[in-house]
Formats: structure tokens, sequence, C-alpha cells
């Protein structure tokens, strides 16, 4: 099998701009029909027309993928216009930085319908699509933030919730022949430089264009039985996020009370605490402790 695009029909939501722009490009160029989705018309005018200038076959679509009907509209244009649909990359998002205690609730709510919900309209949307089709491959853009970053919150838990969204349908989905995967891309765009702290863990110098070969690969057919993973890429660094899992010693007794939920922190699970955080912070642990 190749890795060869030709003849795929591809969605790339957010691809107006930065990495959805590069993702689309990179599609298109490597012979994919691709829907250019975004809210803005003239950044989707745009990149479909240099697809379109540089001979590869791009659709523009204007919708809000967290409105469910754009999310069907999406799809439905790749099917009108190709006949078929492949592939989608999740990648439409918003991020803002702020304190928890300056936070705006609207501003969170608006963040959520867009970097979660969104993703599970068009992915349910496209999943319809693909057990029609005999298949299909979904990247979900999820970040490092969901292991937790300063001032992003609210940021990392959309981006957690993409990760965990990941594994349950690679799960649902591994028999009905449709691979999920999610992508952690680390890029210097819009959303990087709008957003100060984010901008000084970020070079100018890593692109999305960077980013956008591991996208392709993982709609591939060369990535056929590579599913339910969380891949990270920098421009330099490729790696896998582990998985989740409950961490040994597991402790177990008839009931757990105070004292004895006391007893355990201090004197054995106190001292297998985690570092938290993408900064990996190491938490100051238990004070003295003397039993009641």
């Amino acid at each position: 099998m190749d890795s060869t695009m030709d003849g795929k029909a591809i969605v790339v939501t957010g691809a107006g701009r930065g990495l959805g722009a590069a993702f689309a490009e990179y599609l298109a160029a490597s012979g994919a029909g691709v829907v250019v989705n975004d809210v803005d018309a003239d950044v989707v005018a745009e990149v479909s027309g240099r697809i379109r200038a540089a001979g590869g076959a791009a659709v523009p679509c204007v919708a809000s993928v967290a409105d469910p009907d754009g999310a069907e509209e999406i799809v439905d244009t790749a099917v009108r216009e190709f006949g078929v649909l492949h592939g989608l990359v999740n990648n439409a998002g918003l991020n803002y930085t702020a304190k928890p205690w300056e936070d705006d609730p609207a501003r969170a709510r608006e963040l959520v319908e867009v970097n979660v919900l969104g993703v599970v309209n068009v992915g349910l949307a496209a999943i319809r699509r693909f057990r029609d089709f005999g298949g299909g491959a979904i990247v979900n853009v999820s970040s490092g933030a969901l292991l937790g970053q300063r001032g992003l919150g609210v940021y990392a838990a959309s981006k957690g919730a993409v990760a965990s969204l990941t594994w349950s349908w690679a799960l649902d989905l591994e028999s009905e022949g449709i691979r999920v995967n999610a992508l952690c891309p680390k890029a210097y765009t819009r959303m990087v430089w709008e957003s100060p702290r984010v901008a000084e863990l970020s070079k100018p110098t890593e692109t999305p264009d960077r980013i956008a070969p591991v996208v392709r690969f993982l709609l591939s057919d060369r990535a056929a039985g590579i599913t339910g993973q969380v891949v990270r890429c920098t421009g330099t660094q490729l790696h896998l996020l582990g998985h989740p899992y409950f961490k040994p010693p597991v402790l177990e007794r008839d009931e757990w009370d105070l004292a004895s939920v006391e007893r355990a922190f201090a004197e054995v699970l106190g001292g297998a605490l985690e570092p938290y955080g993408l900064e990996r912070r190491q938490p100051p642990g238990l004070r003295e402790w003397v039993p009641a």
C-alpha cells in the first residue's frame, strides 16, 4: 500500500489559517481533494484559491463546527463534491489565556463548544459517512497542554477531552474499519503569538508545514493498524504520548475511613505523588503526619 493521497477526499476544519491551512495545502499537494472549512469566508477563499492555483482540488465550506447542522454541511460538501469521504482532520479550535479567578464563563463556553463539541459534531457526521463507504481515518488535533499548562485551564481541559474522545472512538470504531488518532502539534501560529504565555514556549521557526507530514501519514493507508494513539510533533521531535494508567501500588482494604486514607498517603501514596503539568512540577508532598 502507498501513502499517496491520490483520490482521497479529506475534510480539514479550521483550515483558513495556521495549522489547518498548512494541512489542507499539504494534503492537496499530495493528491487529495480537500474541503477547506472555516468560519471566515475570506480566509477560506484565500486558502482554496492557493490550492487551486497550485493545481490541487479544493472546495470551500464556510460553517461553524460548533453547530451540528454546520458540521453536517461540512461533511456533506465532501460527499457532494468528491462522491466519497476518506478522512477528517478535526483541527478547528479556539484558545485564550486567563487566570482561573479572571476567567469568563461565556468565553469558556465558546471555547468548549468549538474545541470539544466541534470535534464531536464533525466527527459524528463523518463517522456515519465512513461506515457507508467502508471505513476512514480521523485525526483529532489535541495539544500537549492536556497535561496541564499555566493560564490555559479551559483550553487544556478541552484538549484532554479530545484525547479521551480519541481513545473511546478508537475502541468503538475498530470493528468498522475507522481509525482514530490524535495529534499534539507545536507550531508558531496566530493562536500562539496572540497568547503571551504560549509564545514564550514557541519559536517562529516552528512553522505549521513541519507538522503536516504527520497528518498525511496518519490519514494514509501506510498507517493501517495505527489507531487510538496520541502523537506529538514539535517539528523536530516526534513521539507518542503515554496512555494514562492506574499507578501501582494499589492499596486494598474492606473499607476506607478517614484514618486509613490518611495513613495510606502518609506511609505509601505520599511517596508516589506524580509531577503535574506540562512543566512536570513536583508536588510539595505531605507535611509531617501525626496519627490521630
